[in-house]
């Protein structure tokens, strides 16, 4: 009999992305990690990675923008496990540093939200009825510090200006309060979590950036805690953290 909690990983495309990494830290605390991406070739390198190192990952192509693709995996996941444990909305991009809110187009806006809020936002509508079938479902949407005023560095006021993705950021942590209580009576807890700044590209490292095994613990910790945790928070490192 299959025991093994179930978790889906959204955005998985490089081996030095969050979504890679947590998918590891996840499988090797013994879960089932399902890990997607829009390009299969690419999510199932990634997963033959893990694979060799004896971890129970298994690839999918998913596009979250489109909802034949998500109610193509959610139909897949039903008919093969009936239910999913864990969500992790990694997805996510389009970090438009130094620009300006005023200068950047429209076109390029609604492309954003789409992706870094919309496309979480499906995925919590197609996924809520596996996760309530699980009896402690939990979500996690990756979120970040430019969506919020208390990050000095990067956040909404800060000097290091990304409107469109700080805004996107703002609207995804805002969305995981609204679903919050919703969820809550369904039995699923939903959070966001800022992973840091984390050496998610090569060279960042010399600008400050940690580890992403660092930044990819806060999710991690989001995604195991137990069915009396939080629930509608802001977290990073497993601590709460003001807007």
């Amino acid at each position: 009999m299959e025991h093994k909690k179930l978790a889906l990983i959204t955005g998985v495309s490089r081996e030095m992305g969050l979504g890679f990494e947590t998918a590891k830290q996840l499988a090797k605390l013994g879960y089932k990690v399902i890990i997607t991406a829009r390009e299969y070739n690419k999510v199932k390198d990634l997963a033959d990675k893990l694979v060799i190192e004896d971890l129970e990952v298994i690839p999918f192509e998913l596009d979250i923008l489109a909802d034949e693709s998500i109610s193509k995996l959610a139909s897949k996941i039903e008919a093969d496990y009936g239910k999913l444990d864990v969500l992790v909305n990694n997805a996510g991009g389009f970090y438009d540093a130094g620009a300006n809110a005023l200068d950047t187009t429209l076109e390029f806006a609604h492309e954003v939200f789409e992706t870094n809020l919309f496309g979480a936002w499906r995925m919590v509508k197609a996924f809520t009825p596996l996760l309530e079938n699980s009896g402690e479902g939990v979500i996690v949407n990756v979120s970040s510090g430019a969506g919020a005023f208390s990050d000095a560095d990067f956040g909404l006021i800060a000097k290091s200006d990304t409107p469109v993705y700080g805004i996107t950021k703002l609207a995804l942590n805002g969305l995981t309060v609204k679903l919050a209580p919703i969820l809550k009576a369904k039995g699923i807890l939903i959070n966001a979590v800022c992973p840091g700044f984390t050496a998610t590209y090569p060279g960042t490292e010399q600008w400050g950036a940690r580890p992403v095994s660092e930044g990819a613990k806060g999710i991690v910790w989001a995604a195991t805690i137990d069915k009396d945790g939080p629930t509608g928070g802001f977290f990073r490192d497993g601590k709460h953290i003001d807007w």
